[in-house]
């Protein structure tokens, strides 16, 4: 049920890439209004986050979801009604809120439930929901009538369906004092998990800007290379995107996770440079389309390893009351990711060089915070390995101590 409202709850935020175009052949906004509106709902992801990311660990977690999800059906609403970019970033601002309170709060309880299973689907129900999302949005407004308000019709009785079903879910954690307290933005991390936030915050920042890339330019970039103003195509690239992040996180579930997010590092730089080599002349082709398509799965594959290996890498380090905080810090990483590169991304593409150049620069930019995370983790294992070596080796080890005399634990 947790998994179910993760995956909903992202393919909210991904449905509406594909209705941009219609929106701005009807009311004739700028590249950068795209931008802009994909930048507010990462800035109020953030912000809630920020605000209520540690709040389920007080109060529990149903009041925080089911209060996500009615916030989540209202913007569902919004977007139905909506007639002008207002109402637009309104609805987005709600759904950020909504999913910034309610990621948290899914991804702890999920982990209440079952460490392993949790980590894992906590890594691949945000990628299912962005490709589902995409894909079902960019579908249902290019084949189905209505086609900016079908997609949030459906949407919204999915999430009434799911605010009943958390009704008749028990709660996974005590209630304790403190929920105002933690409503206080800070960045409070565990001095446990410092060393791995360190090393995994690079490479999920440089995986969400990916994303960022995708998702905000992927559109227009997938229309000048294919020559069709299908919405269809318009949505590919993120979903070929999440499809391949979503395949990473099945198949590399057993991989170590230094491997993992080494794999990731590799699959990041050379999706990307895939990707730009394609895009290079801007006039496309099928070498160019085929290119294109082959870098963003490439780079897919990178976003969902990097996510899980993230998460693997720093969530075990934590106490049970810490999870919902530490997941809303490494979500807090990932939507700065996600939303600065791009709003930045849609201003150049209008005042600066234009798409070609920007999507170039952009990509760039991801490939120096892929090297900076590769540094990070290298300079890690030598440390690690100094201080293994470091570890006197010569002393014997101590007699074990016979059952009947070993002390107790009290």
């Amino acid at each position: 049920m947790l998994a179910s409202i993760t995956t909903s709850l992202l393919a909210s935020s991904s449905a509406p890439t594909p209705v941009y175009a219609i929106y701005q052949q009807h009311w004739g906004f700028s590249p950068i209004t795209i931008t802009v509106v994909f930048g507010v709902y990462a800035i109020a992801v953030l912000s809630s986050l920020l605000f209520f990311g540690k709040v389920s660990d007080h109060v529990g977690r149903r009041p925080v979801l089911v209060t996500s999800l009615i916030v989540q059906a209202l913007a569902m609403i919004v977007f139905i009604t909506a007639s002008d970019v207002g109402a637009l970033m309104t609805a987005r601002v709600l759904q950020g809120l909504s999913t910034g309170a309610g990621v948290g709060a899914l991804g702890a309880g999920m982990l209440d439930l079952d460490v392993r299973k949790g980590g894992f689907l906590n890594s691949l129900t945000p990628l299912l929901g962005t490709m589902a999302g995409a894909l079902a949005a960019g579908l249902i407004v290019q084949y189905l009538p209505a086609p900016t308000r079908l997609i949030y019709a459906v949407l919204l009785a999915v999430f009434v369906m799911q605010t009943l079903g958390v009704l008749a879910l028990k709660e996974t954690v005590s209630r304790k004092p403190g929920a105002l307290a933690s409503m206080i933005p800070e960045f409070k991390l565990p001095r446990s998990a410092r060393a791995s936030v360190a090393i995994a915050a690079p490479v999920m920042f440089a995986a969400w800007a990916l994303n960022g890339l995708y998702g905000a330019l992927g559109p227009a970039i997938t229309r000048n290379l294919v020559h069709s103003s299908s919405v269809v195509w318009g949505s590919m690239p993120l979903f070929i995107v999440a499809g391949f992040a979503g395949l990473a996180a099945l198949t590399l579930r057993g991989v170590g996770t230094r491997t993992m997010m080494l794999i990731s590092i590799g699959t990041l730089i050379a999706g990307v440079a895939i990707t730009l080599l394609s895009i290079t002349s801007g006039n496309g082709g099928t070498s160019s389309v085929a290119g294109f398509f082959a870098g963003a799965a490439i780079s897919g594959l990178g976003f969902g390893s990097g996510f899980q290996g993230g998460i693997r890498l720093v969530v075990p380090q934590v106490e049970p009351h810490e999870r919902a905080g530490i997941l809303s810090l490494l979500y807090v990483v990932c939507y700065v990711g996600l939303g600065v590169p791009a709003v930045i991304a849609g201003v150049l593409v209008v005042h600066g060089g234009g798409l070609v150049p920007t999507s170039r620069e952009y990509g760039i930019a991801v490939i120096v915070l892929a090297l900076a995370a590769l540094a990070g983790l290298v300079r890690s294992s030598r440390r690690s390995r100094r201080v293994v070596q470091a570890v006197p080796q010569e002393a014997p080890l101590a007699e074990p101590v016979p059952a009947a005399q070993a002390p107790s634990k009290g």
